[in-house]
């Protein structure tokens, strides 16, 4: 296990000054009832989720505030909604590849607990707590922009009307009386837990992107900016499109 924790603590970015934290972090409730004694409250990490959930959500709030001073509450509670939500938390958990170090009951692992959405997202905040009692708030403020914010693509697909470009080039392919937008997702490459997905966007035959992304709707998402942006240069005095 050593060496695992090792390549976890790489991929993370951060080196624990002790293990106990991060191997609670990696103890599904169904492995710490297993190994249990009679009478003795299991070391799971349910606990650390719920702080990790605390700290997550002040972190993000933090980060966006100093990064889009421009936006309102509610475009900044839109973003937030879509950083801390079991979907994108997900995400980040099969980019680290954290299935794999999971530490499961029988039960658990028989029935593919190591890919299920909501036991990677949980872990995920255990994690980001187990971080945080080792290192402070500095340390999980770290891997959370690099992780959780960062490049984010939750950024680009979170506030409709400003950041939701598939919904920008529908509106501006009617307005222009073009043809509706047309989505294929051309591959999908990569181990499950980092799957890269390439989708084309095309509206009629003339404007076509193509991108890439860690979902479809990332994907799609960049390809249809793309288009947009096509557009606007199309657009623009002196251009012969």
């Amino acid at each position: 296990m050593a060496s695992d924790l090792t390549a976890l603590e790489a991929a993370l970015g951060y080196e624990f000054r002790s293990r106990e934290p991060l191997l609670r972090a990696l103890t599904h409730k169904s492995r710490a009832y297993e190994e249990s004694s009679p009478g003795e409250d299991p070391a799971d990490n349910e606990q650390l989720e719920f702080l990790g959930d605390a700290i997550l959500g002040f972190v993000v709030s933090d980060v966006l505030v100093r990064q889009f001073p421009a936006y309102r509450e509610g475009q900044l509670t839109k973003l937030r909604a879509e950083l801390v939500s079991e979907g994108h938390l997900h995400e980040v958990a099969q980019t680290l590849g954290l299935g794999e170090f999971l530490l499961l009951g029988r039960g658990e692992e028989m029935s593919g607990g190591r890919a299920k959405r909501a036991l990677l997202a949980d872990a995920m905040e255990a994690i980001l707590a187990a971080v945080y009692l080792d290192g402070g708030l500095d340390a999980v403020r770290c891997v959370i922009e690099r992780h959780v914010v960062g490049e984010s693509e939750a950024l680009d697909v979170a506030i409709p009307g400003v950041n939701d470009y598939k919904s920008t080039l529908q509106h501006l392919a009617q307005a222009r009386r073009l043809p509706q937008p047309r989505y294929v997702i051309v591959s999908s490459n990569g181990p499950e837990h980092a799957k890269i997905f390439t989708v084309e966007a095309r509206v009629g035959s003339e404007w076509v992107g193509r991108a890439d992304g860690l979902s479809k709707k990332s994907a799609s998402q960049k390809a249809a900016r793309m288009i947009l942006d096509q557009l606007k240069v199309a657009s623009e005095p002196g251009s012969s499109g």
